[in-house]
């Protein structure tokens, strides 16, 4: 994954007002804050965040702000977008240092599905979570989080404990153990057992039924 590599101007003043006049000059209003130092305004071209956000390794990621020539690692937070036109408003930052522990949401990559035994008996992926909260440091945040399903069968569900997680890597939730994937029967194979479901064989009349059903007809008449 390519670091992001944005430059900043310190912003001056602070507040709506300020934050209005940079997005008529076509920049994007920022705050960097967390560490030892104090939070600090900053401004950035649009075009340029615009591009960052494009690329997919923006949001939640590791990227670098250097202004006058000098660089500050930071974890990008937060991201406000306008409700109507979906553009970026407000990018917030987080100082960390290569070793600091953060927590941050990773993607997901499924492999395994080829060979899964439920997925070739007609099974269908069910995918719960499509990325994972993960703890490490801010210098080993991994690309993706990859899951297996090779062994999954219908039925089956794969929860976080599960998960391989890279080394120095683990999940930010403790307190319970989500799943991420399950193996579901198709909708065409359930619908297929409900209609062998309905059908009762005793229902259907047979030959020597008939035949009874028409001498006790004729003993009525």
């Amino acid at each position: 994954m390519s670091e992001v590599n944005l430059n900043v101007d310190v912003r001056e003043g602070t507040g709506t007002g300020s934050a209005r006049e940079a997005r008529r000059n076509n920049m994007v209003p920022g705050v960097i804050y967390g560490g030892d130092l104090a939070p600090v305004s900053i401004v950035m071209k649009y075009n340029e965040v615009l591009k960052a956000i494009n690329s997919g390794n923006f949001i939640g990621s590791m990227v670098q702000l250097t202004h006058s020539g000098k660089s500050q690692k930071a974890l990008t937070k937060d991201i406000q977008f306008h409700p109507v036109s979906d553009k970026p408003m407000h990018v917030d930052f987080y100082r960390v240092n290569l070793d600091s522990v953060i927590e941050v949401e990773v993607s997901i990559n499924i492999v395994g599905e080829d060979v899964s035994p439920g997925l070739k008996e007609g099974g269908t992926l069910n995918v719960v979570r499509f990325s994972i909260e993960v703890s490490c440091a801010a210098g080993n945040i991994p690309d993706e989080i990859t899951v297996d399903v090779s062994g999954m069968e219908i039925g089956d569900s794969l929860h976080i404990s599960e998960v391989n997680m890279p080394e120095g890597v683990t999940s930010a939730i403790t307190d319970r153990d989500p799943t991420i994937v399950t193996v579901v029967a198709s909708r065409a194979a359930v619908e297929e057992d409900v209609e062998d479901d309905d059908v009762d064989p005793g229902a259907v009349p047979t030959a020597g039924d008939e035949a009874a059903e028409g001498e006790d007809g004729g003993d009525d008449a």
